[in-house]
């Protein structure tokens, strides 16, 4: 059953509280902690009985940057209750992400794409099908360093001939007429865009596709951009790129941008109101809109008036049968968690939480994961 959700109702705190975990982690695996109790229930805090009967359960994952700072958090967070419970995440990009996921060398994969049917194809048959299942919210915003410019606005026609290449200089016309008043340089720009299969450049390159009617590159984890732009590796690799090279913009998850206290811009959208990113216009993106059955939603170019323009969800990749029945129940306990506690941490950091609503269908979902029958001994 189609599931109509409403991000808008959820409350949002003003104030950022910092990553425990440094952007520069998210691309490796977090250390070890001790060992302790079992996850709890969905909805409780505390953690109850033993995981393993005290051994530490395991559970390797790797993907999209996009979520790593939260997944970061959550799995941070989640450890100090269920010490047993060991999560590592590498942030690789959602394209690595799925082909470690298809080839069997993570427990759980992460993309800020959905899966696209030649990659379900090559889903492994005795892990019965792909699961995928999303887990926050955000913006891609334009993130921009540029001296003296600290609330840039970009109208569509502008940013569309930025990502273009016809757009050259910060000084063109199309941007001067955007900013009166504002002393823009003739400095060139340098656009700065994922050098790997990157599930924020689906969603960055769904909304070109959908708003900017010379755009050809199509949309794709992974697209041909114009001579003379620099590529990064990931959203911690653009946010630092355009961090050190003045007179860049580039296109990277907002909580990045958050974190580094990069200037963003604002974006005119489908209405053709100018709006600045964060949680509450991100919301308002997904207001209304109906969710597949398997949970494949992309929104290109929101309708709502009040809504930032680049928007997406990311998904969390999980079999639908397991081998050990222990990391099974521990990946659902997490997931659980995450959906029913996990809130707060996704507000501070600039993620949008799911509804009430779709995260019961996430956890109904969860809940058909099956562990394979011991195979009998020869």
């Amino acid at each position: 059953m189609a599931l109509h959700f409403n991000f808008a109702h959820r409350a949002f705190l003003t104030s950022a509280i910092a990553l425990t975990v440094g952007l520069a982690s998210c691309q490796q695996t977090p250390p070890s902690g001790p060992q302790g109790s079992s996850p709890a229930p969905a909805g409780n805090t505390a953690a109850n009985g033993n995981a393993g009967g005290g051994q530490t359960i395991a559970l390797s994952g790797a993907g999209a940057s996009f979520p790593a700072p939260l997944y970061q958090r959550w799995f941070s967070e989640y450890k100090k209750q269920n010490p047993t419970v060991e999560i590592s995440y590498q942030s690789v990009g959602s394209g690595a992400g799925v082909k470690q996921f298809l080839a069997e060398t993570v427990d759980f994969g992460a993309s800020d794409a959905p899966l696209k049917e030649d990659e379900r194809q090559g889903f492994p048959a005795k892990r019965g099908q792909a699961i995928q299942i999303p887990m926050t919210g955000g913006a891609v915003v334009f993130a921009y360093n540029l001296d003296g410019v600290d609330n840039l606005k970009l109208s569509r026609e502008a940013y569309c001939g930025i990502v273009q290449g016809d757009i050259k200089t910060w000084n063109d016309p199309k941007i001067v007429q955007d900013n009166p008043g504002v002393n823009l340089p003739s400095n060139p720009i340098t656009f700065v865009h994922r050098s790997d299969g990157s599930g924020t450049t689906f969603i960055f390159t769904t909304h070109l596709k959908a708003a900017c009617p010379n755009w050809t590159a199509g949309a794709s984890k992974a697209v041909q951009w114009p001579a003379g732009f620099v590529g990064a590796k990931g959203n911690e690799g653009v946010t630092a790129q355009v961090q050190q090279t003045p007179g860049a913009v580039g296109y990277t998850e907002y909580s990045y941008a958050k974190e580094n206290n990069l200037k963003s811009a604002t974006l005119q959208n489908k209405g053709g109101e100018f709006i600045a990113p964060s949680p509450e216009a991100s919301a308002k993106a997904f207001a209304g809109v109906t969710v597949p059955e398997d949970f494949s939603l992309v929104i290109p170019d929101p309708e709502a008036k009040d809504a930032y323009p680049i928007n997406g969800l990311t998904w969390l990749l999980v079999y639908s049968q397991y081998d050990d029945p222990a990391k099974a129940d521990a990946l659902k306990n997490m997931v659980k968690w995450a959906l029913s506690n996990g809130d707060q941490y996704a507000q501070e950091l600039g993620y949008v939480p799911l509804p009430d609503e779709l995260a019961n269908r996430v956890v109904a979902t969860l809940d058909t994961i099956k562990v394979a029958a011991a195979t009998p001994a020869q």
